[in-house]
């Protein structure tokens, strides 16, 4: 069974992957690899910095690997925080972040955002780049509990709750990781 390293230290997201692949792949982590790296992500793109992750593994493990980039991008302010979303407020707390956009966005009508994920898989020496996105909006305030980073402000079109108001299975199946992950596992569900 060929081997498929995914960029990535979260067993949850590993788990799903090796289940979705089994058979067909056999899932490595990057502490399956034991790279301890903290792979830098320098790129002003999400294709950037998924590549430079993928890119990593690739020429020092010298094995096939997948990896992602994903943030939030509101059109008003000309789709900030983008790529810069993890740490948008000058730190890594998702709070201030929150709370940064949500000021930048005081008066301002149109609150249309969404969320984008690019998938870099380099496998057999070549790039292969796949992308999910999810348009909603960003309410006025926080509400919910579940989920992570943005999600307490990011309400996606047809819903009228946050993603963070949303059970982590519904979230899963609409979310733009979810839409990339689906496009890149069709491929190599194909493929092997």
């Amino acid at each position: 069974m060929k081997k498929l390293v995914f960029a990535t230290n979260n067993q949850h997201k590993t788990e799903e992957i090796r289940l979705a692949l089994a058979g067909k792949y056999d899932v490595l982590n990057l502490e399956d690899i034991g790279c301890l790296t903290d792979i830098p992500e320098t790129a002003d793109t999400f294709e950037g910095n998924a590549t430079l992750k993928s890119r990593y593994v690739v020429e020092h493990f010298n094995l096939d690997c997948f990896a992602d980039d994903s943030g939030l991008e509101v059109e008003a302010l000309n789709n900030e925080p983008g790529v810069y979303s993890a740490r948008y407020s000058g730190s890594r707390d998702s709070l201030e972040n929150i709370q940064l956009v949500l000021k930048k966005l005081e008066g301002i009508g149109n609150r249309k955002a969404r969320f984008k994920t690019v998938i870099s898989l380099m496998q057999d020496g070549k790039n292969h780049i796949f992308e999910g996105v999810i348009k909603g909006t960003i309410t006025t305030e926080l509400s919910g509990s579940k989920g992570f980073g943005y999600d307490p402000i990011f309400q996606p079109d047809g819903y009228d709750i946050t993603f963070a108001e949303m059970d982590m299975a519904e979230k899963n199946k609409i979310s733009h990781r979810a839409i990339a992950l689906e496009k890149m596992m069709t491929f190599l569900k194909g493929d092997a």
